[in-house]
């Protein structure tokens, strides 16, 4: 299915990079993606990811000049004696999405998040819960739970740590009143600018991969 899939996902940015303007290249971003071995979904929650919303992130974020550059490798969240999750397959240099059936409960707290993004030593994080993820609902209120996500990242968000409530709401309110630009309007101008700034940033953390657990905030 992955297989598959990446065709699929090469097809439709291709398709939405030919829609730029022919001075304007596409920005690349690299993301990779690990699956959660430990993870419990189900055949159908793995076919909407796959086939539904991945897909409509790609597009979304390709229409709009910034183009997923995607690799897969086997992944893996444990969970120290202390409860605190350990990413296995994470990366510096680039997005680590991973795909899991919830996210930890350290961080999840019983709300049922759909998706959660943060950085730590050097490591971009968004963990993806198949089981709530979603694709794109509603304008401002509800957007596809990737594109959401990978905003937190590109609108440095991540680079944040401890924000207060009120600043935490008001990142999500701005994250999809942008998203939704994204996704009806194909306006990514601020977004891009934001990415670039993002990838610089990233390239300063330099490279490596996760081999223990690490601290949350």
């Amino acid at each position: 299915m992955a297989k598959a899939t990446n065709r699929r996902n090469f097809m439709l940015a291709a398709t939405a990079v030919a829609t730029l303007p022919a001075a304007q290249a596409p920005l690349v971003v690299p993301v990779r993606r690990l699956m959660d071995r430990r993870a419990k979904c189900t055949p159908e929650e793995l076919r909407r990811f796959w086939w539904t919303i991945w897909p409509e992130a790609v597009q979304t974020f390709g229409r709009c000049g910034i183009q997923l550059q995607t690799s897969d490798a086997p992944g893996e969240i444990k969970l120290s004696r202390a409860g605190r999750p350990i990413f296995v397959g994470a990366e510096r240099g680039m997005i680590n999405l991973i795909m899991t059936d919830h996210v930890p409960g350290t961080w999840d707290k019983g709300r049922a998040l759909a998706g959660a993004s943060l950085m730590q030593e050097g490591y971009t994080l968004i963990v993806i819960a198949l089981r709530y993820a979603h694709g794109h609902q509603f304008p401002y209120l509800s957007l596809n739970t990737c594109v959401h996500e990978l905003l937190h990242a590109l609108l440095l968000d991540v680079f944040v740590s401890s924000p207060k409530w009120y600043q935490s709401g008001e990142r999500e309110l701005r994250d999809d009143w942008y998203g939704t630009g994204m996704w009806l309007l194909h306006n990514g101008s601020t977004v891009r600018e934001s990415a670039r700034a993002y990838l610089k940033r990233l390239a300063a953390s330099g490279t490596g991969r996760i081999t223990g657990e690490l601290p949350l905030p």
